[in-house]
């Protein structure tokens, strides 16, 4: 059975997985999957779960915000902010659920806060406005 190697690297380091023997993502267009000896490709990841089989015939999946791939000459780079990776389906998946609603949450305090900030600019043109109209 044909393997090639798994780079996973993100702000906390690199993980390397050996024995890979299938990768499956998905990007805009949809699913796919890569083998041993697949021809160059590049991919942007969705946010979302991959999974990668390994020679022991165990399923491990990658929870990503979104990533990069890279595949070249049996080698597979995944490079995203952040990841988790891990064998057991439902704790994965339920730690990247927690992660996209904190994620969203955090959104949208920044949209909130910057629309406090644009408020008070439009406040403060208009005063400005207002004083060249009164001066003499």
């Amino acid at each position: 059975m044909k393997t090639f190697l798994l780079k996973i690297l993100d702000s906390g380091g690199q993980q390397e997985f050996a024995d890979v023997v299938s990768f499956i993502g998905e990007d805009r267009s949809g699913s796919f999957g890569i083998l041993a000896d697949h021809t160059r490709m590049i991919a942007s990841l969705t946010a979302g779960l991959a999974r990668f089989r390994t020679t022991d015939d165990a399923w491990h999946y990658v929870a990503v915000p979104g990533a990069a791939l890279y595949f070249d000459r049996n080698e597979l780079s995944l490079a995203t902010r952040r990841c988790l990776v891990g064998d057991d389906y439902e704790r994965i998946s339920a730690a990247l659920h927690e992660q996209l609603l904190a994620e969203e949450q955090k959104l949208k305090a920044m949209k909130q806060s910057l629309h406090r900030m644009e408020e008070e600019i439009f406040k403060r043109l208009w005063k400005l406005q207002r004083a060249e109209v009164s001066a003499p």
